[in-house]
């Protein structure tokens, strides 16, 4: 009897703690900016913005469908492009977080056919919260553009 009593009051303390935990969630700001570079100048730049927690997942989709047409048949062909940013908190810790950042970005010139260019990036990271840090950087193929993504993470609460 004495052993149940104490299982009881043992778990019931563990929940008090659990909801303890749930109740203290903390709430985090996510501001990715990605940036083209050409001649070491700002050529473009693309902002999103989302909220999460250690319970969830970010997924960010941005994009658009592009018409390619078929000379030979006259049929149109659409390209995908755009924007995927997934985030998901591995670990908090007072001054910083550990992250798990995996993120694409495309886009299409305007030839005929179209030239896409790609750049796909993933890793496990640890970010300092409320600094931006640049988190990815990449050379372009054929021209010289340098691709960047920017992450600022802000505490909400």
């Amino acid at each position: 009897m004495k052993k149940a009593l104490l299982f009881l009051i043992a778990a019931a303390a563990c929940l008090g703690q659990d909801q303890d935990e749930a109740n203290q969630t903390k709430f985090y700001r996510f501001d990715f900016v990605f940036k083209e570079n050409e001649g070491g100048k700002l050529s473009g730049q693309r902002n999103y913005t989302a909220t999460g927690n250690r319970f969830s997942a970010i997924q960010l989709r941005s994009g658009e469908k592009i018409p390619v047409a078929n000379l030979k048949s006259g049929e149109s062909t659409y390209l995908d492009v755009g924007t995927n940013i997934d985030c998901r908190i591995l670990q908090e810790k007072p001054e910083e977080l550990q992250l798990y950042v995996a993120a694409d970005t495309s886009t299409a010139d305007s030839r005929v056919p179209p030239i896409v260019s790609q750049t796909k990036w993933s890793s496990n990271l640890l970010v300092p919260l409320k600094k931006p840090v640049i988190i990815f950087t990449s050379d372009g193929t054929g021209r010289k553009i340098q691709t960047q993504l920017e992450l600022t993470v802000t505490p909400l609460q």
